[in-house]
């Protein structure tokens, strides 16, 4: 005879599975980003570069384009003719200044022009950076080894002081040039270009 807990028992349902979680969605990937479109080269400036080109195509680099500033690099064998372009057929009439960068390990020095304009107003505010690189003597003899590039002399009058500091701090010897004497170092001066990256000063 069942018992009333046996009856009880074989009524039960089973529990209840708990409910499945529904399977995690993946991430979602992040939305590509637009590819950034290339900036906008100031257009006055960009048409002198362009020509530039249009003159000396491969012969000319074009380093740089942005506001009131032109770059541009060229092999010493096309430096003058360069120049000379500048001055006549864009109207700069002027070097501001005249620099040199050491560059040992590749056997160069690089000479920079920084040129401006007085007499066109449209070039007020522009600089034309004009740069080229001689060959590194290791062991300089300053206007008697290969350190040498024609002088810009003749086509801007103002390089006169600027190329004599360059030849005695640097060794760069400007062919052409009609005064190449040191500017302030003495004459007898015996030690390597003081603005070379391998110039020590004595006694430190």
């Amino acid at each position: 005879m069942s018992t009333d807990t046996e009856q009880t028992t074989s009524d039960a349902k089973p529990a209840a599975k708990p409910a499945a979680k529904p399977a995690a969605k993946p991430a979602a990937k992040p939305a590509a980003k637009p590819a950034a479109k290339p900036a906008e080269l100031p257009a006055f400036e960009k048409s002198i570069s362009d020509k530039v080109v249009e003159k000396f195509g491969d012969k000319i680099e074009v380093e740089f384009v942005k506001e009131h500033r032109v770059g541009i690099k060229v092999n010493r064998d096309d430096i003058h003719d360069v120049a000379e372009f500048i001055r006549d057929g864009l109207n700069y009439d002027h070097v501001e200044s005249v620099s040199g960068v050491d560059y040992p390990q590749d056997k160069e020095i690089e000479v920079v022009y920084h040129i401006g304009s007085y007499s066109d107003s449209s070039l007020a505010n522009q600089l034309l950076v004009l740069a080229t690189r001689a060959q590194r003597e290791d062991n300089p003899i300053p206007g008697k080894d290969a350190t040498k590039l024609p002088t810009l002399r003749d086509i801007f009058y103002s390089v006169e002081f600027h190329e004599r500091e360059v030849f005695e701090m640097f060794g760069v010897y400007f062919t052409g040039h009609p005064d190449n004497r040191r500017l302030l170092l003495p004459e007898d001066w015996a030690d390597l270009p003081p603005l070379r990256k391998d110039f020590a000063i004595k006694g430190r």
